[in-house]
């Protein structure tokens, strides 16, 4: 495995994005556990842009452009859903000493759904990954799956560090519960903006 594909890998992965912003969000909130818990969801929502890429679903999608917008807007809509959501919600993002802890499975249902629902991240993988794999070579297969998988451990890690570099920093907002309305409004804010890049590009 070349240095290039880990370098350009981690490079992709640590950029801030909708997962990052998710991931950060769930640390702030919810602690430790939530923030490693949102980048196992995260990192899970890459799966299915693996498996396009893997049986060509991913070609249909580039070839299609009705497709591929039916997909982008509904990652457009899941993004201001979530902008709406941390704006009306207030128990979501707030900080509590003994906060109870979300349910695992909301959690990772929300971060997969993030991911799912990007369709830039399939159109990485189908100009990227190739790069990197030996084509119509035997064991082409396997090396794409073994890029992807380090690739989804990459996501993993990184993410788990911003959750949990978030949960770090927790009980300083303590100290100042207004912050809390102020964060929740910035992180309205970058999904908006995500979603608005989503759907311009």
């Amino acid at each position: 495995m070349s240095i290039a594909f880990l370098l350009t890998t981690l490079v992709v992965v640590a950029t801030p994005g909708t997962g990052v912003v998710y991931t950060l969000a769930a640390g702030l909130a919810r602690g430790r556990r939530a923030g490693v818990v949102a980048a196992l969801g995260c990192t899970l929502g890459v799966v299915p842009h693996l498996v396009a890429t893997v049986t060509g679903l991913a070609a249909l999608l580039h070839a299609s452009a009705v497709a591929y917008e039916v997909v982008k807007y509904l990652g457009v809509g899941y993004l201001l859903f979530m902008a709406w959501a941390t704006l009306r919600d207030k128990d979501a993002l707030t900080v509590e000493a003994e906060a109870e802890p979300r349910s695992a499975a909301r959690v990772i249902v929300s971060g997969v759904l993030i991911n799912v629902l990007n369709p830039k991240l399939t159109m990485f993988f189908v100009a990227f990954l190739p790069q990197f794999v030996p084509a119509g070579e035997p064991g082409s297969l396997a090396v794409m799956l073994r890029h992807s998988a380090v690739f989804m451990l990459l996501t993993f890690v990184v993410f788990a560090v911003y959750g949990v570099c978030a949960a770090a920093v927790r009980h300083r907002v303590l100290a100042w519960p207004g912050v809390m309305t102020g964060v929740r409004r910035v992180f309205a804010v970058c999904f908006v903006a995500l979603g608005v890049r989503l759907a311009v590009a």
